[in-house]
């Protein structure tokens, strides 16, 4: 038999938007054409509650699964074999059993289970009936066969799943599961702080995830060695991250002259906060010109010490757009976990020069006020610190195409 080229799509939070589904539906489709640019599709339908994808040459499936998996608004993938549907008066159960038999004559397996979902309320068999019957052909040909396999309905070890549809009839034993959430560029635009580091990658995909358009902002100092810094970094990141939304933005901003400034000028203990009050207005006029709706941060509750309730106050309480920040009740090793699992991790376990503990005070404070902070801003002139990193600035786009991440562009402009 030959190989399937039918991928199932299936979503589940979609159908909680009612009137709006029509529009979650065709970003997703949207989606799935362009994370399977360069691989020709024959069609994409949709009978009932799932989206069909059949791609025009067999052996460029496993390299589609691959690049749908990185499709948000995806509940789980499978490659089916698809059957159409039987004449009058023939009979549907041989044509189902015998595509059941191909999907796991050749798997190995100790239990297993036959699942099926009945949309088409007119197929001479229900669910259930489907279940019985063909479960039982499985469990005879295996016996036959002389593999010592039993049926387990809890928890099967594999699980061959039939889909009756008002269209064809999907049979398929393989599911790999999706990222979830909701498609991609359905929420709107937001500003990323990218730091180089597991946390702030993290946050980035968490609201890719939900459907939000990034824009990203990194702030680079020099390094210990000519030539380091931490720019590297960065555009292995934004290059790891942009398959999630197609194209993407990077902002570069020279931060050492501006933290020299606030190092001569301001006291010690607050340093880093109003390194980072700095960074959230300078990410603000970028989102502002660039259409977005907020700043996103990789803070975590608690994880040093400007991430104390007071300080995150105390730092935020400059900020006009919302502040976002999807980490902050997660600890290191959860955020790690999601860095290996969407490949950010290793990225940002490089060595980097990272900008934030330049100068950075032995005695940070713990609990720091938004007064307190305004006060030590009064020494510096904050709205020229904003203008000249947004003068100085650089601004790279990517763009993710034919399963690959590129750098397409770059400007020393605020404006591109």
């Amino acid at each position: 038999m030959m190989p399937s080229s039918h991928i199932v799509v299936h979503y589940h939070e979609l159908w909680l938007k009612g009137g709006n589904r029509r529009f979650f539906l065709h970003k997703l489709r949207e989606a799935l054409r362009r994370a399977l640019d360069g691989i020709a599709i024959s069609r994409i339908s949709r009978p009932a509650d799932r989206l069909i994808v059949e791609i025009a040459d067999a052996t460029h499936v496993e390299e589609g699964l691959q690049r749908l998996t990185r499709v948000s608004g995806i509940s789980h993938l499978a490659v089916a074999r698809v059957l159409r549907r039987p004449s009058l008066g023939d009979d549907p159960l041989h044509a189902l059993c015998d595509a059941a038999w191909q999907e796991i004559c050749n798997e190995q397996f100790a239990t297993f289970a036959v699942r099926a979902r009945r949309s088409d309320k007119g197929f001479p068999l229900n669910a259930m009936a489907i279940e019985r019957e063909v479960g039982g052909y499985l469990f005879d040909k295996l016996q036959a066969e002389g593999r010592q396999v039993r049926v387990d309905l809890k928890a099967p070890a594999l699980t061959c799943r039939i889909e009756i549809t008002r269209g064809p009839l999907l049979v398929y034993a393989r599911r790999i599961l999706g990222p979830g959430g909701l498609p991609p560029n359905t929420a709107g635009r937001l500003v990323c702080l990218l730091s180089g580091g597991f946390d702030s990658a993290v946050a980035a995909y968490k609201m890719m995830k939900r459907g939000a358009h990034l824009s990203f902002v990194h702030f680079w100092g020099g390094g210990a060695a000519p030539g380091e810094s931490s720019i590297h970094v960065a555009r292995q990141l934004v290059e790891r991250l942009v398959p999630w939304q197609f194209t993407a933005k990077l902002y570069l901003v020279s931060f050492e002259p501006l933290q020299r400034e606030i190092a001569a000028q301001t006291p010690e203990a607050f340093r880093t906060l109003l390194y980072r009050r700095l960074m959230l207005r300078v990410a603000e006029r970028i989102a502002q010109r660039s259409g977005g709706k907020g700043v996103i941060t990789g803070d975590s509750l608690g994880q040093v010490a400007s991430q104390t309730l007071q300080n995150l106050q105390a730092v935020g309480s400059i900020a006009k757009l919302p502040l976002y920040r999807p980490l902050i009740g997660d600890d290191k090793l959860e955020i790690q976990e999601i860095a290996r699992r969407i490949g950010t991790h290793d990225i940002s376990e490089q060595p980097f020069h990272d900008c934030c503990p330049v100068f950075q005070s032995k005695s940070p404070a713990l609990f720091a006020t938004a007064d307190a902070l305004d006060a030590a801003e009064a020494a510096l002139d904050v709205a020229s610190l904003v203008d000249r990193s947004i003068r100085t600035l650089s601004v790279e786009r990517y763009r993710y195409t034919q399963g690959k991440s590129e750098r397409v562009a770059s400007k020393h402009t605020a404006t591109a």
